[in-house]
């Protein structure tokens, strides 16, 4: 447990994730795994550090509906690192039953 981070006030936190140490790509790939297991759709946003705390980031194409392919989503998201070198990019699974978002992370930090 001591990889858990403390709370710093001088420093933003959100998403699901963000007081663990940042995530493998095979972490990442085992938390897209599980998004498309649980039948939500994959989005992929993404802003410029300074606006994190925006409620409105860019949408990087639309939400991957009915997306299986965890390769697929890798893919998308290092497209949109290319793109966007300096920006946050976060990943979203968006819960179609539930009308919500079931995970949201941040897998790039710019």
């Amino acid at each position: 447990m001591s990889a858990i981070q403390p709370y710093n006030a001088t420093e933003r936190k959100g998403e699901t994730f963000s007081y663990l140490p940042p995530m493998t790509p095979e972490q990442i790939r085992l938390n897209i795994q599980f998004i498309v297991n649980q039948g939500w759709n994959p989005a992929i946003e993404h802003t410029e550090p300074e606006k994190f705390t925006s409620n409105f980031w860019y949408l990087w194409k639309l939400p991957f509906f009915g997306e299986k392919s965890v390769d697929r989503v890798l893919a998308e998201i290092e497209e949109c690192r290319r793109m966007n070198p300096t920006h946050l990019i976060r990943l979203i699974g968006f819960d179609n039953f539930a009308q919500s978002q079931g995970t949201a992370f941040i897998v790039h930090h710019g």
